[in-house]
């Protein structure tokens, strides 16, 4: 289920507004690339920093 949104993600996202606003602002390719990335973390920590790099400038995922 490579599609689904990871809990962790989820969480991250509902924490930092301005990194959910850039996931949903992304296409469909995109937000699979981070999807992808998000379900190679293993701590709560390396999550944040996926999620505060979709909220820097230029990002993309």
């Amino acid at each position: 289920m490579k599609n689904e949104l990871p809990l962790g993600l989820g969480m991250a996202l509902a924490q930092n507004e301005a990194a959910m606003k850039q996931f949903e602002s992304m296409t469909e390719p995109e937000k699979q690339a981070v999807l992808q990335r998000a379900h190679g973390v293993r701590s709560k920590q390396e999550m944040q920093r996926l999620v505060s790099s979709l909220s820097a400038p230029g990002a993309q995922g």
